[in-house]
């Protein structure tokens, strides 16, 4: 029998719902954060640090917090992590309204939330195979999806009415999302992990394990390869293209909405992606979605002096939840329960180091070469997971 609609799974929707509450009040803290800076010290610099430091902090918790994420209870471990950030961000609510806050201050809260974050998030993912039937695990990941760009379209403008009312609110509503979250996880009645024994095995040997596993796994390895450079590339042009319409005069207001355009194209592929992929089977869908991204970067890298240069890449944007979802729906039903979350956060792990390398690669090819030139870059890298997927023995191998 055909299982009932992810709409009507209760449990899965109260995870989900508690993940974009989260999701909202960390794109709200995310321009907040370096707004509350540039009105302190009014140095561009020190804003910047404030994001460094978060993104440093990220990567170095991806692995400790996938093997916590595989030790721990997983709704203790949210639990906790809502808390920590309801106290950080109250704390620094108050700061403000006292006028308090010092940068070191906004620094601790930035690392405190990077580090909830990253457990949150990973904890998350490495729950939704308990919820979901295997079947529906790739619409229940292109339903993250949606939540994911719909809460980076909402997040910013939402962080900046609310900074614009008063410094403290974006930082006092934040922590009222976190509060919310967790009573939305307490309320959860399915276990969120399978039942495990104890072990006496140190963090760096559980993360040696995920990472064992994922690289003898042929279909584990070539979404490693995959995600990667995907993830990179997609960074890198958008950011390219952001700096090329600049150069050539276009208007901020059109930037901003070039922007938007990206962000759109993420949220209604993310709705259509259970649509499309009944239209392949997953090792055809997963390569063509590959190769049609490359071409419709390559058309982007054509229209550089353009704001017609977002279309194009807005619907190779479009893709990514597809194929997010089919990926990752598939990894997590041949990952066994107890190590979802080193799986992931190793996959993770890859996927945004390469990212966060995309702003200052885009940007040395932008200070030597054209625009549509240097923009060419990031399709051949896409070129790379193409190639993988297209001859990778893992990608055939997916049912």
């Amino acid at each position: 029998m055909r299982p009932p609609s992810l709409w009507r799974n209760r449990d899965f929707n109260l995870l989900w719902s508690s993940q974009v509450l989260s999701d909202l009040g960390s794109a709200v803290a995310n321009l907040a954060l370096p707004l509350l800076v540039l009105a302190l010290t009014g140095s561009p610099a020190q804003a910047g640090l404030v994001g460094t430091a978060g993104l440093l902090v990220t990567l170095a918790c991806r692995l400790p917090a996938g093997v916590l994420a595989d030790r721990l209870d997983r709704r203790r471990l949210m639990v906790i992590c809502d808390a920590v950030r309801i106290a950080a961000f109250g704390v620094l609510g108050i700061m403000v309204v006292t006028g308090t806050a010092t940068l070191l201050a906004i620094i601790v809260v930035a690392v405190i939330a990077a580090a909830a974050n990253a457990l949150f998030s990973t904890a998350e993912h490495a729950a939704i195979r308990n919820l979901v039937p295997p079947a529906q695990l790739s619409t229940a990941v292109a339903r993250n999806e949606a939540r994911s760009y719909g809460t980076s379209l909402a997040g910013p403008p939402l962080g900046g009415l609310l900074f614009g009312l008063s410094r403290s609110l974006p930082f006092v509503g934040n922590a009222i999302t976190y509060v919310l979250s967790l009573v939305t996880i307490l309320l959860i009645r399915s276990p969120l992990q399978e039942h495990r024994e104890p072990t006496t095995e140190d963090t760096g040997t559980g993360a040696r394990e995920g990472i064992r596993f994922v690289l003898a796994n042929p279909f584990l390895r070539a979404l490693l390869i995959i995600a990667a450079p995907l993830n990179m590339a997609f960074t890198g042009m958008i950011f390219s293209l952001i700096i090329a319409l600049q150069r050539n005069g276009t208007p901020s207001v059109l930037v901003g909405l070039a922007s938007t355009i990206f962000g759109l194209g993420g949220f209604l592929g993310a709705f259509a992606a259970p649509a499309i992929q009944r239209w392949f089977r997953l090792p055809t869908l997963v390569i063509v979605l590959c190769w049609a991204t490359v071409a419709l970067m390559v058309a982007s890298t054509r229209l550089t002096d353009s704001i017609l240069a977002a279309v194009p890449l807005a619907a190779a944007v479009f893709l990514g939840p597809t194929c997010n979802a089919v990926l990752f729906g598939y990894q997590a039903a041949i990952t066994p329960d107890r190590l979802q979350g080193r799986v992931v956060s190793v996959i993770f792990l890859a996927a945004t180091s390469a990212a966060a390398l995309a702003p200052g690669l885009a940007g040395l090819l932008m200070a030597h070469f054209a625009p549509d030139l240097a923009m060419l870059v990031f399709p051949l890298l896409v070129g790379v997971s193409a190639l993988v997927a297209t001859f990778s023995r893992g990608i055939r191998s997916m049912a």
